[in-house]
């Protein structure tokens, strides 16, 4: 498939020219294994820690904090796993190294997007085709309503990406039917993890393609009008300092913006208790509702 090189409505995510050591990426991943007080799985210290991780990803782990959040989402060893919108794979690396060689890993990339934004948008995620080091990575492209995988999912994970799905390169899109595509693809108890830039109180959609920025009380009713249940948000993205009036790419607040981390749970038949895991102590940044 080829792709014309078109500037997409929103600034291009560049990751800047940070370098960092391999072992610098390990001393993070360890100061993560004990933030908080609270355990980060060794299987994701390890993840964070591997080497073949691009430093300018690497450089942004002090702000995404991925141990913690990809803890709170219970990602496990074995895992089925969709990146939806991944960018150029931050996480789809380390769900890569998570799940292993018995899991899966699904790299979506909307087929809107690649036809409006910059190659360079995405070139991480498609470098990731063929690539011997990620063979338990594919990458799948269709309408973004089109969502679907070859199998049932334990997690749909999108981050920072949702507000787009209301901007304009992203039409033409049916963003409830995508939301009932996530909730077919997961299986029963499966989880759909969502990370966006918070927009202010009460301003629903209004901040979407001028701050890119979203009401979590407009993303979370989308979501669950389509079956999900809330099961649990996460404060580890939480920035009281940001105004929530600068767009994200503003130098003054790129990197550091106010994020809401939601964890939505598709409920399993009778005779499941999925709210077991709210009863774990050492989940990670745990907010239930």
């Amino acid at each position: 498939m080829t792709h014309e090189t078109i500037d997409c409505v929103r600034r291009t995510r560049s990751l800047g020219s940070h370098t960092r050591s391999s072992f610098a990426g390990l001393l993070l991943a360890t100061v993560l294994s004990q933030a908080d007080g609270a355990a980060v799985p060794d299987y994701i210290v390890r993840a964070i820690a591997d080497p073949a991780r691009p430093a300018e990803q690497v450089a942004l782990d002090v702000e995404r904090r991925p141990g913690e959040v990809i803890a709170f989402s219970g990602l496990k060893p074995g895992d089925r796993v969709a990146d939806f919108m991944p960018g150029n794979a931050y996480f789809t690396r380390i769900f890569s190294r998570i799940v292993g060689a018995d899991g899966r890993v699904y790299a979506f990339l909307p087929s809107q997007q690649l036809a409006n934004c910059a190659p360079n948008e995405t070139q991480g995620t498609r470098d990731l085709r063929g690539e011997p080091r990620y063979t338990n990575v594919t990458v799948l492209v269709d309408a973004a309503d089109g969502f679907a995988a070859p199998e049932q999912l334990d997690v749909v994970w999108t981050a920072e990406n949702y507000h787009d799905l209301h901007d304009p390169f992203m039409r033409p899109i049916d963003i409830a039917a995508l939301n009932r595509a996530i909730f077919r693809a997961l299986k029963p108890g499966g989880v759909f993890l969502v990370i966006d830039h918070v927009a202010a109180a009460g301003s629903g959609l209004r901040d979407t393609n001028t701050l890119h920025r979203i009401d979590p009380d407009a993303l979370r009713a989308e979501i669950t009008a389509a079956g999900f249940v809330l099961e649990a948000k996460s404060d580890l993205l939480r920035n009281s300092e940001d105004s929530h009036t600068l767009p994200v790419f503003d130098p003054r607040i790129r990197h550091r913006t106010d994020q809401i981390i939601y964890k939505f749970r598709k409920p399993v038949t009778s005779g499941s208790d999925w709210r077991a895991s709210l009863r774990q102590p050492d989940r990670v940044g745990l907010t239930p509702f």
